[in-house]
């Protein structure tokens, strides 16, 4: 990995990394906000603004908007997260700069018309529609809102109905003009690119562009157990049970990504292979973790028939007790850092992924390592750091759950407890 940074006058970052074989460009546009600096007001509000920036400018319509990128056979759309929103597009580069210029109309001058703020805000409620219709999306935002409750990662990205129908104008364009600007941005490339080139078409279109970089609300998290259940009479019954994690920048996360991966990271995880090859009890159980600037979360989730899920409940909390108890073995630590060996090395031939590393990094102030020292870092992990990272997570004595199925929140209370 070599990658040139280069910081323009205004506050604005480029990041490019090369990778001559390419033709394509991996270009995203990361804005330093997300849901977690919403007022409470501005429920959803990053993401509404997120859809409607595509609806242009005063000097671009929606229509010309998406016309520009099909005409140059470009992929093109944003994602909006916790701590930070990232308008992106993969195109080819002689058309670097017809993207450039796409962007950096709709970042720097959205035209906000009314008209559109309505038909979008509509999308954006069918949006919440689907999402509350997938029931295992409404499991893992009970989780997320239970294990982070009372702190400002418990905020849905999407928000809410009632947010989103009582946003006005003045609410969008505020946050806009609160949390867009030259500083609070990183414009990261990856693939056929030249970094002095990309910083002179970046300067070009965003050089006059103002904004000092944003704060943000960070503080520990006051974990404590908890379970939000959604009750429905659905054929699965979708359970997510975890916990306290480890932020970002916990050393701790080389260890927790290997353990992550023996326990519920692929086919031959304890997880998996417990539940759905030796009893059949799901077709879908894997673990995950969040990680954010001050706090973080792990999980497992399980789909099953309502009738197991007493029984699916109980083998996850088995197998977290036996790994705190007993650590893991040689042989899973080496198959584990084979696996992420591998995973590491194909995601860097990709530029999209190399694009995401560099500009969530940047922009969260992680390092920027290459494959190399990532690899380095994973061989360091030992066994007993495995252990430790286990018992201190797994073994907290804090858990949350959050599910939906045909039950209660009182039918699941006793697996609180820390088997």
């Amino acid at each position: 990995m070599h990658y040139e940074l280069t910081t323009l006058p205004n506050g604005l970052r480029v990041i490019t990394e090369r990778m001559p074989s390419m033709r394509s460009v991996a270009l995203g546009c990361w804005v330093d906000t997300g849901t977690r600096d919403e007022n409470g007001n501005e429920a959803g509000v990053s993401h509404f603004l997120e859809h409607l920036l595509f609806k242009g400018s005063e000097d671009l319509s929606a229509r010309e908007v998406s016309e520009t990128f099909d005409a140059i056979g470009a992929e093109s759309n944003a994602f909006t997260s916790k701590e930070a929103t990232c308008y992106w597009a993969r195109l080819l580069d002689q058309d670097l700069g017809t993207g450039l210029d796409v962007l950096a109309e709709i970042i720097q001058r959205p035209a906000f018309r009314p008209h559109e703020i309505e038909s979008e805000r509509q999308v954006v409620i069918e949006e919440i529609n689907m999402s509350d219709d997938d029931p295992s999306d409404v499991a893992h935002e009970n989780f997320s809102m239970q294990v982070f409750a009372g702190h400002s990662l418990e905020r849905p990205v999407l928000g809410t109905r009632d947010s989103i129908r009582a946003m006005t104008r003045d609410d969008i364009s505020g946050y806009w003009k609160r949390r867009y600007g030259a500083g609070s941005m990183v414009v990261a490339a990856a693939g056929s690119v030249h970094h002095d080139e990309v910083v002179g078409m970046i300067a070009e279109r965003f050089g006059d562009w103002g904004g000092d970089p944003v704060d943000h609300r960070h503080a520990p998290a006051d974990f404590t157990s908890g379970l939000r259940v959604t009750r429905r009479d659905t054929e699965q019954a979708h359970l997510i049970i975890g916990g306290p994690g480890l932020d970002r920048t916990d050393e701790r996360r080389w260890a927790f990504e290997i353990l992550n991966h023996i326990m519920g990271g692929g086919m031959s995880s304890r997880l998996f292979r417990e539940i759905r090859e030796e009893r059949g009890l799901a077709y879908a159980v894997y673990s995950f973790r969040f990680a954010y600037a001050d706090a973080g979360a792990w999980g497992v989730y399980v789909g099953t028939t309502p009738s197991q899920t007493d029984t699916s409940l109980e083998i996850v909390r088995e197998e977290l007790a036996k790994v705190v108890a007993d650590g893991i073995t040689e042989q899973e630590l080496e198959r584990a850092k084979g696996s992420m060996r591998g995973g590491i090395a194909l995601s860097m031939e990709d530029p999209n992924s190399r694009m995401i590393r560099l500009g969530r990094d940047e922009l969260s102030g992680m390092p920027h390592l290459s494959v190399d020292e990532r690899l380095a870092r994973l061989e360091a992990v030992t066994l007993a750091d495995v252990k430790a990272v286990a018992a201190d997570l797994y073994g907290s004595g804090v858990r949350t759950i959050g599910a939906v199925g045909p039950f209660d929140e009182s039918d699941l209370e006793r697996h609180l407890e820390v088997a």
